[in-house]
C-alpha cells in the first residue's frame, strides 16, 4: 500500500523582551538556577499578572509578517495541568481567541516550486520552568528561571507531506522571527523549539490518520530525522496489524528513534477557562500601526529585489537573504564596488566558507563589508589577480589589516607590465623547446604547462589575461 504523510507543526519561539510576559523578572539566559523567577512567576498568594506590552507588539509584528488576521479582541486562559516545573499548577496561555489568527507562509521546495503552508494561529503564552536530571543521581532538580518567559506558539495547518517540507517551513519561520526582531531564534538555548504532529494515511484518502506528537525538537536535522523515523514506525505498526496510539513522544538523538512519553491529552483534559486576573486584550488600528511601523523589508520581498535590482540568480538571492544581517552586508559591498555579481561570488564563496569553518555569524565576521569591498576593488583595478586575492582575504581574516595594507606588506601587487611578462615568457619558451614543438604540432594541452611556468616564475603575480594573450602571440610566431 502507498502511504501519505501528514505533518503539522507547533513552533514555540521565545519573544525578544527584556522582562517576562506577566512580571518584571529578567529573561536573560545562563543565570544561576532559580535567580530569575519572582513571586508573580511562582504564583505566590496575593500577586497579580500584568501583561507585557512589548510581547503583544512582537506578536502583532509576526502576524503582519505572515499576512495573518490580528484579533481586535483576544483573551488569556488558564491551561491546567500538573508538572514539577509548572509552579502555579497552570499555564497562562490563549485558547479560543488567540491574538494572531489565520496566516500563510510560502516555502521553496527542492524542485523549485513554491508551496503555501497555512498558519492556523499564533498565540501568546508563558513558558514553564525546566526539569534537570543529569546531576542529581535519580532525583530531579527544578530551575524556574524560564517560568513566565514570553512565548509565541505558532500552529500550522497539517499541510506538509514530507520531512523536507517540514524542515523548509520551520526554517522559514525561523528566518522570519529573527529577521523582524521577534526572537533571537537560538535553538541551543531553547528560544526556538518545535513539536511535530505526524500521521500517515493511505494515498488518496481524505480522513486523517491517528497522530502522534514529537515534543521539543531543537534542531532542523533532528526534526527531519524524528519525522522520518516516526513515519516509518507508524507504517510498520499499521502494516503489522496494529493501531497507532495517539500519544506524545520524545526524539532520542543518540538512538535516532522516538519513544513514548505519555498519552496525548485533548483540550478538555486541560480544563481551559478565561484567566480571572487578566482583562481581555483589545488591539486597535493605532496599536497595529505602531507595532509594524519599524517592520523591515521582508525576506521574500528582498529576495525578489535582489534578483531584479542586482541581476542575481535565484540561487545567489536565496543564499544572500538567509538572514537580514547577511543581506545588509551584501548590499553594502555591492553598492560600494558597483559589481553585484562579483560581490555575491565572494560572499557566497570565500566568506561563507570561512564563516562556516569558524562557526561564526556574519555580524561578527573579521572581514567587514568595507574590507571586502576594498579587496574586490583591488581585483577590479587589476592590482591583484583573483588567485592572489584569496591570499589577501586570508590575511585580512587573520587580522593583518585591510587589502591595501596586506598587498603592500606582502608585495603582492600584480605585474601588469607587458614588457616584463614578455621577457619571462621568452625565457620559458627558450628553455622548453620540446614543449614548444608539441604545442605547434597540435598538442594544445601543453599551453597550460606554459601558463603554470610563467605564474610560478612570477610567484603568481603576473596578470593572467596578459599571460594568456602574450603566450598565444609568442607561440604563433
Amino acid at each position: 500500500m502507498q502511504w501519505e504523510t501528514v505533518i503539522g507543526l507547533e513552533i514555540h519561539t521565545q519573544l525578544a523582551t527584556r522582562s517576562k510576559i506577566f512580571s518584571g523578572a529578567p529573561t536573560d539566559f545562563g543565570a544561576a538556577p532559580n535567580t530569575r523567577a519572582c513571586a508573580v512567576d511562582l504564583g505566590l498568594p496575593g500577586v497579580l499578572p500584568v501583561l507585557n506590552e512589548e510581547a503583544v507588539t512582537l506578536a502583532v509584528r509576526f502576524g503582519k509578517a505572515i499576512e495573518a488576521e490580528i484579533a481586535e479582541r483576544s483573551i488569556f486562559a488558564r491551561k491546567n495541568y500538573f508538572y514539577p516545573d509548572l509552579p502555579k499548577g497552570y499555564q497562562i496561555s490563549q485558547y479560543e481567541l488567540p491574538v494572531v489568527g489565520k496566516g500563510r507562509v510560502r516555502i521553496l521546495l527542492d524542485d523549485g516550486a513554491i508551496k503555501e503552508i497555512g498558519v492556523t494561529r499564533a498565540h501568546l503564552e508563558e513558558d514553564a520552568g525546566k526539569s534537570l536530571h543529569e546531576d542529581f543521581h535519580g532525583l530531579t532538580g527544578i530551575d524556574l528561571n524560564r517560568a513566565g518567559t514570553p512565548l509565541l506558539e505558532i500552529v500550522s495547518e497539517p499541510d506538509m507531506r514530507s520531512p523536507e517540507e517540514a524542515v523548509a517551513y520551520t526554517r522559514k519561520i525561523h528566518q522570519i522571527v529573527r529577521w523582524i526582531g521577534v526572537s533571537d531564534g537560538n535553538m541551543q538555548e531553547g528560544s526556538f523549539r518545535v513539536d511535530a504532529n505526524v500521521s500517515v494515511r493511505p494515498q488518496g484518502e481524505a480522513k486523517l490518520g491517528t497522530r502522534t506528537e514529537i515534543k521539543n525538537i531543537n534542531s532542523f536535522r533532528f526534526l527531519e530525522r524524528a519525522i522520518r523515523f516516526e513515519v516509518e514506525r507508524q507504517i510498520d505498526v499499521i502494516e503489522g496489524g496494529g493501531q497507532v496510539v495517539q500519544e506524545t513522544r520524545l526524539y532520542d538523538a543518540d538512538q535516532g528513534e522516538t519513544r513514548s512519553m505519555r498519552t496525548k491529552e485533548e483540550a478538555n483534559d486541560y480544563r481551559y477557562f478565561p484567566d480571572p486576573d487578566l482583562l481581555p486584550l483589545v488591539i486597535d488600528a493605532d496599536f497595529i500601526e505602531r507595532a509594524t511601523q519599524a517592520m523591515p523589508e521582508l525576506p521574500d520581498a528582498r529576495r525578489r529585489r535582489f534578483r531584479d535590482q542586482y541581476g542575481l540568480s535565484d540561487y545567489d538571492a536565496d543564499l544572500l537573504t538567509l538572514n537580514r544581517e547577511l543581506g545588509d552586508y551584501y548590499e553594502r559591498v555591492a553598492e560600494d564596488t558597483g559589481d553585484p555579481k562579483l560581490a555575491a561570488n565572494w560572499i557566497n564563496g570565500e566568506l561563507a566558507a570561512a564563516l562556516n569553518k569558524a562557526g561564526l555569524e556574519i555580524g561578527v565576521s573579521p572581514v567587514s563589508a568595507p574590507m571586502l569591498a576594498g579587496l574586490i576593488k583591488r581585483i577590479q583595478d587589476q592590482t591583484i589577480s583573483g588567485k592572489l586575492a584569496k591570499q589577501v582575504f586570508e590575511a585580512i581574516w587573520n587580522g593583518e589589516g585591510d587589502a591595501d595594507t596586506v598587498i603592500a606588506a606582502r608585495g603582492l601587487k600584480q605585474i601588469t607590465d607587458a614588457g616584463a611578462i614578455e621577457a619571462v615568457i621568452e625565457g620559458i619558451l627558450a628553455t622548453n623547446p620540446a614543449q614548444v614543438e608539441q604545442y605547434r604540432g597540435g598538442k594544445e594541452k601543453v599551453f597550460g604547462f606554459f601558463v603554470g611556468q610563467v605564474m610560478q616564475a612570477t610567484k603568481g603575480k603576473a596578470n593572467p589575461q596578459q599571460v594568456n594573450a602574450l603566450l598565444k602571440e609568442k607561440l604563433r610566431a
